[in-house]
């Protein structure tokens, strides 16, 4: 996970930890046009969200990477 992009990653967890939310709520609220942040896909790739059926939510890790913070 890139340094640069650890807060924002994170704030994302914070986002899907207080409640799942559906999938496309959260891409609404964290698209982005710039391919230099990558905040979801790198959210996903390092295991600290999940979505399954349609729904976001924390994963175990990502529970952890916030109490970490």
């Amino acid at each position: 996970m890139s340094e640069t992009l650890r807060p924002l990653i994170l704030d994302l967890v914070a986002f899907v930890a207080e409640r799942p939310r559906p999938y496309a709520e959260v891409l609404d609220a964290w698209r982005t046009s710039c391919p230099r942040l990558t905040v979801w896909e790198d959210a996903m790739d390092a295991g600290l969200v999940a979505l399954h059926d349609g729904v976001v939510s924390a994963t175990d890790r990502g529970r952890q990477a916030l109490a970490r913070r």
